[in-house]
């Protein structure tokens, strides 16, 4: 899915394990210099240049940019970060890895494409596939340094791989890592309903639950926020919603009210 870049912003703005220096955005004029060099940025990652640039992840700095004529071995235009179509943007504090966005790997979306991130083993140079964009990457290594390990459910995890939530015009959202950890301790999910998980609602009230862990039931069921009921799925308690939760938002998340 596209990337909500209002919720990764407040993701980032919010979580400890991303470091930012207010005021350091790159000037678009140092982007398309950039790019000049290694090729289309993916927007996401386009958009943390303008607003951020200079960052850092768990104490390790992330790519940055600086003026064009200007450039050090760090840049992101540095001949060592570009490996044909692999391209270095971040490195792992004990050096064990290094995150590249797949520059053959790209998803469309509505504005425009985003490269998927993979990493890099350095000592064997085996690589992993982590993320569909630049924003899912930010927001899933969020989910870990919070506590939510893969997240918790399969589903929830597809839709973190490229966005960090998602909020609908008809008032749907789906939770980023850090609100659904808050949401589901105000409602006090883990004591009345142990086995399942808040992981968004439809600003009217209702809550959207799935059960943690996921396994083979992808469902989403809807129930009143607050309510005590555990056995969500059972007859006369919550109201079934769909069992994609992805195709669902895609197709505009219709919460039948």
């Amino acid at each position: 899915m596209t990337p909500d870049l209002v919720l990764l912003r407040a993701l980032i703005d919010e979580s400890p394990a991303i470091a930012t220096r207010p005021g350091c955005g790159a000037p678009e004029a140092w982007i398309r210099s950039a790019e000049s060099a290694v090729g289309p940025l993916a927007p996401s990652y386009r958009w943390w240049l303008a607003e951020y640039n200079d960052g850092e992840l768990d104490g390790e700095p992330l790519a940055t940019l600086a003026p064009p004529g200007e450039r050090g071995t760090d840049d992101l235009t540095a001949e060592w970060r570009l490996d044909e179509d692999r391209l270095c943007f971040s490195t792992e504090p004990d050096g064990d890895g290094t995150y590249h966005f797949a520059l053959d790997r790209s998803a469309e979306s509505s504005t425009g494409e985003e490269h998927a991130v993979i990493r890099r083993d350095r000592h064997n140079g085996a690589e992993e596939l982590v993320a569909g964009s630049f924003a899912g990457f930010l927001t899933l290594h969020v989910a870990r340094t919070a506590g939510l390990g893969d997240t918790p459910t399969p589903a929830l995890a597809r839709l973190w791989r490229s966005t960090p939530g998602v909020l609908l015009p008809n008032g749907v959202q789906v939770y980023g890592p850090l609100d659904i950890l808050e949401r589901n301790e105000t409602y006090e999910v883990s004591t009345y309903q142990p086995d399942w998980v808040l992981i968004g609602d439809d600003s009217g009230g209702r809550g959207l639950f799935m059960r943690r862990g996921g396994g083979y039931r992808a469902s989403v069921h809807s129930l009143d926020l607050g309510a005590g009921d555990s056995d969500i799925d059972s007859p006369g308690v919550g109201e079934w919603v769909t069992d994609d939760l992805l195709g669902w938002l895609a197709a505009g998340a219709d919460i039948g009210r």
